[in-house]
């Protein structure tokens, strides 16, 4: 059984300073903010986290920057109209940086998952993101090698949850979480709504429970989820 619990601190208890983290979330789309905001409180730092982009506004993981937890961010998108904390962190070097472009980025947590050694991609060909990989040209189309991402811990955000730990996503929240959670020694996903075993449509469940450890039940309406995530 996944443990089920209704204390963001105790969902994130025992994450460690030096951790890579994967953040789902497409801006603040499916982005866990009490999760964040409790790993904020809990105080893990030297972090490297991957993400979509590198925080918007002042909320969510941009919060998690500021505080200066984290000493590397993997993402696609660094820079964007409300991404004052990372410009300014970047600006004065107090964070690094690796971009990967964002079909390349799911692939690497994908084959993280899925126990892929590595894969080669057209993707980044012949720019400074392929700079220092192994570059073979197959059927007369060259390809970078990427290697898989893992995690030491993912934070997702689910629509739906139930005790096994199975997750169901609502739109376009569902982006990263689910590759995430495949790539991620420990997955922690919050969800808006518990479900008793059964409860949940087997052919609508994204990430099978195999994959969850730990669910913050943030134990609200249906109708509040909704408005929460659409």
């Amino acid at each position: 059984m996944t443990f089920v619990t209704t204390s963001a601190d105790q969902a994130v208890a025992g994450i460690r300073d030096g951790s890579m983290v994967l953040i789902g979330g497409f801006g603040m789309a499916g982005m866990p903010v009490t999760l964040i905001d409790a790993l904020i409180r809990q105080g893990a730092k030297d972090l490297t986290v991957v993400s979509n982009n590198a925080g918007n506004g002042y909320t969510g993981l941009a919060a998690l920057l500021a505080k200066e937890r984290v000493r590397k961010i993997i993402c696609s998108y660094p820079r964007q109209i409300d991404s004052w904390v990372f410009n300014e962190l970047y600006r004065e070097k107090k964070i690094e940086l690796e971009v990967v472009p964002q079909g390349t980025l799911a692939e690497r947590m994908r084959a993280g998952g899925a126990g892929i050694g590595a894969f080669y991609c057209p993707t980044g060909v012949g720019t400074p993101l392929a700079d220092g990989k192994e570059i073979r040209t197959i059927d007369g189309v060259d390809y970078v090698l990427e290697l898989p991402i893992k995690g030491d811990v993912a934070l997702v955000g689910a629509y739906l949850g139930d005790p096994r730990g199975n997750l169901v996503f609502r739109k376009t929240a569902r982006n990263f979480g689910p590759v995430m959670a495949t790539a991620a020694s420990t997955t922690i996903a919050e969800v808006h709504g518990m479900l008793p075993l059964g409860g949940l449509d087997p052919e609508v469940i994204v990430t099978p429970g195999i994959y969850v450890d730990r669910i913050l039940d943030l134990q609200r309406s249906p109708l509040e989820a909704s408005e929460a995530v659409s």
